[in-house]
């Protein structure tokens, strides 16, 4: 055992210990970040205007701010973007995360020098706790490598402009600047594809022990390395032994890595967005990540089904239940106020506090009252794949309304990985596995299909690669990207049908 991973262990278990400081008390600590926001902004333009001084309890604050998501927030944003002080935060930022938005083009997420911090310790923390779990600490030595976005910043008004994960990558701690891989001159490319392919060159003959990124961008990094050694990744990496994830759900990509990769390896989640680090898997014992309640964000939950009615009710952490899906919303010291980031998540365990995320509010399928939600389709998914050789690479969901003949149903476009003959041998049979576990899950689905106004779900197969396409075709392939699992319209749909 090396000196780096003896240090590492220590440092683990420190750590350890200061996160039960807070998640021994998560109310009183939630408490502590509302009060400490709400006395910090009091004198921006936006606690101003939202009267922060009358502002004793959260009941008051829910009065006080309207709920808001990015084009409400948009006219102060755009006063923050021009170099205006003190207006959703003391001060000016110290980045913008620019991100992609979707009815106003781009979005600019506030970075602070408050907030900032929270997002590197949250990443470090995650392989802590896992190290103080697992006593697994020889990966340290090796190379890790983190598939993320161009660090090249842009700066306007004395702020700087980029993908947070550009950003973060300013930020990487002098203990790992040495391990840490690709070389910033490959990770400035900004074609994806061409980036995939120096990073394998670069990489090819390393001792990569720590592989991290979204998965359907690392798949295509194995694909490539296993096409160039014409051998499995855990045989060109042999100490390969931690997959660290976010943005998307690992378990419908698992058997399809689990191939490329020739064997099993450690996995630990994220949850992390431009507007803040949630959540992290703090155990590979239990089902969910730890929300992180003590890292300025104040958060409150309102339930999904009640959410698009006039004046929902919204939970703090003390009233949540386990098992309801949730829209988070949250205040932060960036300055984002009852801001809605658009994800949902359920509650696994409420000591500690843990979650999953359950989907998008607005990635649903309702076309008929449904209420299809994205855990949904992914649990039906990986029930359906459960001890067969199907190994699916990417998948979306769309409901077919008006088909030229039958009943409407749900469509499900899905790349299967052919080439390693991870097709089901029998479609129907397959289509019929999924079904029966999406009626399982979700009586509305259930009913609609025992009433005759759904049939069964319909699988279309996607061509090798052709979800990579439509990214290409809407400028996002890569980086921090990911295709929505399923849909209310058929966007998605009507372009894959197309180049089928």
């Amino acid at each position: 055992m090396s000196i780096k991973s003896i240090a590492a262990k220590l440092f683990a278990r420190n750590i350890y210990k200061k996160t039960q400081l807070w998640t021994n008390k998560p109310v009183a600590t939630q408490q502590a970040v509302f009060e400490s926001l709400i006395q910090e902004a009091q004198h921006t333009q936006f606690g101003k205007d939202h009267h922060f001084d009358r502002i004793k309890t959260t009941e008051d604050f829910a009065i006080q701010v309207p709920i808001r998501d990015y084009e409400d927030l948009k006219p102060y944003v755009e006063k923050v973007v021009k170099g205006e002080k003190n207006v959703l935060w003391k001060g000016k930022p110290l980045y913008f995360a620019k991100t992609s938005g979707t009815t106003s083009g781009a979005k600019y997420i506030p970075l602070t020098k408050e907030s900032m911090p929270y997002h590197i310790e949250a990443a470090r923390n995650a392989i802590l706790h896992y190290i103080h779990e697992t006593g697994n600490a020889d990966f340290v030595d090796g190379k890790m490598i983190f598939l993320q976005g161009s660090p090249i910043l842009e700066e306007k008004y004395g702020i700087q402009f980029g993908r947070l994960s550009g950003i973060v990558a300013h930020f990487v701690p002098k203990y790992l600047q040495k391990n840490r891989m690709p070389s910033w001159k490959t990770n400035c490319i900004e074609d994806w594809e061409a980036k995939i392919d120096a990073i394998v060159e670069e990489t090819f003959q390393q001792n990569m022990t720590v592989i991290s990124g979204i998965p359907s961008w690392v798949q295509m990094y194995f694909e490539r390395l296993k096409q160039k050694a014409g051998k499995p990744v855990g045989d060109i990496f042999k100490n390969f032994n931690l997959f660290i994830y976010g943005g998307v759900n690992y378990e419908p990509y698992r058997a399809k890595f689990e191939n490329l990769i020739g064997r099993k390896v450690d996995s630990i989640e994220l949850f992390p967005a431009s507007e803040g680090f949630f959540a992290y898997q703090d155990s590979q014992k239990e089902k969910g990540m730890l929300l992180l309640l003590n890292s300025g964000i104040f958060y409150e939950f309102i339930k999904s089904e009640a959410f698009f009615s006039d004046n929902p009710k919204s939970y703090t952490i003390g009233e949540v239940e386990l098992g309801v899906n949730y829209v988070m919303i949250i205040s932060t010291n960036a300055g984002l106020w009852r801001y809605n980031i658009g994800d949902t998540v359920q509650f696994t365990s409420l000591m500690p506090y843990r979650v999953i995320v359950s989907g998008r509010i607005k990635h649903y399928i309702s076309a008929f009252g449904e209420h299809v939600i994205g855990k949904e389709v992914e649990s039906a998914l990986q029930e359906a794949v459960e001890g067969t050789n199907i190994r699916v690479n990417e998948f979306t969901v769309a409901p077919k309304i008006t088909p030229s003949s039958g009943l409407p149903y749900h469509e499900w476009f899905i790349e299967f990985d052919s080439e390693a003959s991870g097709e089901p041998d029998d479609m129907d049979a397959f289509a019929e596995a999924i079904d029966n576990a999406m009626r399982k899950q979700n009586i509305y689905y259930d009913d609609l299909i025992v009433g005759n106004i759904l049939r069964k779900v319909v699988i279309t197969k996607v061509p090798k690669n052709g979800f990579q396409e439509y990214m290409k075709s809407i400028g996002k392939l890569g980086g921090q990207n990911k295709i929505p699992r399923l849909s209310n319209d058929r966007k998605i749909a009507d372009f894959l049908s197309e180049n089928l």
